[in-house]
């Protein structure tokens, strides 16, 4: 899918300020997705390892509703520590290209006290356009 990139102030270095899809597509509002396994249990594990698995999980729900990461329009990421994000951003970077290619989304990544999952140490929402003709709906 082609977005209209919306960039006012110049293009920012990992997100973009703004997407606007293109006519014709179903929103799809995915849940915050944590490092839960298939029991819904996050173990512990380092923030990387964290951090793929949460996309990871969100990803798995844009693709049941036949969508790719690149239909990924909007995210937030939540953190509960701000400086281990920082600490790892070089890691994460290759995640994000494993995982989401050049296709970065309108990003927000908010610092908090705590998340519902215990261990959880990173938990994403996104929302995405999706326009492929042959959905999988689970």
């Amino acid at each position: 899918m082609s977005w209209d990139i919306i960039n006012p102030r110049g293009q920012p270095k990992g997100w973009n300020d703004g997407l606007l899809s293109p006519a014709g597509g179903r929103t799809l509002f995915v849940a915050g997705q944590t490092a839960s396994d298939g029991s819904g249990r996050v173990h512990p594990a380092d923030f990387v390892t964290q951090f793929r698995l949460a996309l990871a999980n969100s990803l798995a729900v844009v693709l049941a509703a036949g969508g790719q990461p690149t239909d990924i329009g909007r995210m937030t990421v939540y953190v509960l520590d701000m400086e281990q994000y920082r600490e790892c951003r070089r890691e994460l970077a290759g995640v994000w290209k494993e995982l989401m290619g050049k296709h970065y989304p309108a990003m927000a990544l908010v610092e908090v006290s705590a998340l519902l999952d215990e261990h959880a140490l990173v938990e994403m929402e996104t929302t995405a356009v999706v326009h492929h003709q042959d959905r999988r709906l689970v």
